[in-house]
């Protein structure tokens, strides 16, 4: 007789019980409980335990801890994505007639959001300069709920000052994007941040096969943003979080390598022909550069952009000399290096006045330098430079 119940409840095996080296994938839907009284228990939280994988998931846990402890934080969640990150911020933080301080610069699409927020939801929003913690502060109404800065813009690699910024906003939580840094350069918390989140698709995971993003902050304030995130389902998938998990381990080895393959990077593109301004931290021309001494001593990141002096006739040029290489993608982060073009994808958003006014110029290109042999790197981007 063929046993039917095999094929529906299979799966299963006594060695399950055995800790493996590295952890399972808990890649299911729900978890099966022993009666209401667990049930109970665990959505009481007098009992450690998960229901549905969109409340909750061990993989889900594990990353989001481990970021915490590297954010020097409480506690942490994890999103679909960067933006979900946001998203669940942002929605578990403010409600119609709220007002939000953000920086003038930030990513083409977390400006964008807060646009949508402002038209749609009646969200007030004003952009000020991160760079000047006086501006930001003007900035404050008696209805400003939060403050959101990156602690490295995109594109322009502008540092804040946080422990400025924080003295300057008083009592407005401030909530910081820290992808750029990583917690391996930067800390916000330790500098009086609220909450802090990440693109987890970029440097956290660090190979370009995850779509992911990560809040860390107070035990409270996580909390919020976990209900909201189950809620509008923008809850992490378990296998991403496995992926994330693994590529964390190797976060310091990979920061420290970009690190100096962008500061020799720049070096070489800042004395180059064809170049007329190289956009980076690290080296004396940016206008943070004593700034980035002082917070960010262990590197600047991996992360740069930089002018042609043939402004953007020269971007097509660039991008197809350089397509066997260093591929022309609208992400960063990955371990080989890649080069993107604000005007035409993170920026894209933006109607030219506005991206000129923020100094980002149709010319301005942005190169997120990876571990790959930093002297091909260099080589493969002066022979593009070269055809212009």
């Amino acid at each position: 007789m063929f046993d039917e119940s095999v094929c529906a409840r299979g799966g299963w095996s006594e060695e399950f019980t055995t800790r493996p080296s590295n952890p399972p994938i808990y890649q299911t839907t729900a978890f099966d409980l022993h009666g209401v009284e667990q049930l109970e228990a665990v959505v009481s939280g007098s009992e450690r335990g998960y229901i549905y994988t969109r409340d909750g998931n061990p993989n889900h846990s594990a990353f989001a801890q481990d970021v915490a402890k590297l954010e020097h934080t409480d506690a942490g969640a994890v999103c679909a994505s960067g933006m979900a990150a946001v998203s669940a911020i942002l929605l578990s933080h403010l409600k119609t007639g709220d007002h939000v301080v953000a920086a003038r610069v930030l990513y083409g699409r977390t400006s964008q959001q807060l646009e949508e927020l402002a038209k749609r939801f009646g969200i007030e929003v004003t952009f000020a300069d991160s760079r000047s913690p006086d501006a930001m502060k003007s900035a404050i109404q008696t209805n400003t709920k939060l403050c959101l800065v990156e602690s490295i813009s995109n594109p322009l690699m502008e540092i804040v000052d946080l422990p400025a910024l924080v003295a300057a906003m008083g009592d407005v939580p401030i909530v910081v994007d820290n992808t750029f840094a990583t917690p391996c350069l930067f800390r916000p918390m330790d500098h009086g941040a609220k909450l802090v989140f990440h693109s987890a698709s970029k440097y956290l995971n660090g190979h370009g096969d995850v779509m992911l993003g990560v809040v860390a902050g107070d035990r409270g304030a996580v909390t919020r943003v976990r209900r909201v995130a189950s809620l509008y389902g923008l809850n992490a998938n378990p296998f991403e979080c496995w992926l994330a998990s693994r590529g964390l381990k190797t976060l310091p080895l990979r920061v420290e390598r970009t690190c100096s393959n962008a500061l020799l990077v720049a070096e070489f593109l800042e004395e180059h022909a064809a170049v007329s301004r190289v956009v980076y931290p690290g080296i004396l021309s940016h206008q943070d550069y004593e700034l980035a001494g002082r917070l960010l001593p262990a590197g600047c990141g991996g992360m740069l952009s930089f002018e042609l002096h043939s402004d953007e006739s020269g971007v097509p040029t660039l991008l197809k000399e350089l397509a066997g290489s260093i591929p022309f993608s609208p992400t960063l982060a990955d371990v080989r290096t890649t080069i993107s073009w604000p005007a035409g994808t993170s920026h894209k958003f933006l109607v030219p006045e506005d991206r000129r006014a923020l100094g980002i110029s149709d010319g301005l290109v942005r190169l997120s330098v990876g571990i790959d042999a930093v002297h091909n790197v260099i080589a493969e981007l002066n022979r593009a430079l070269k055809k212009l």
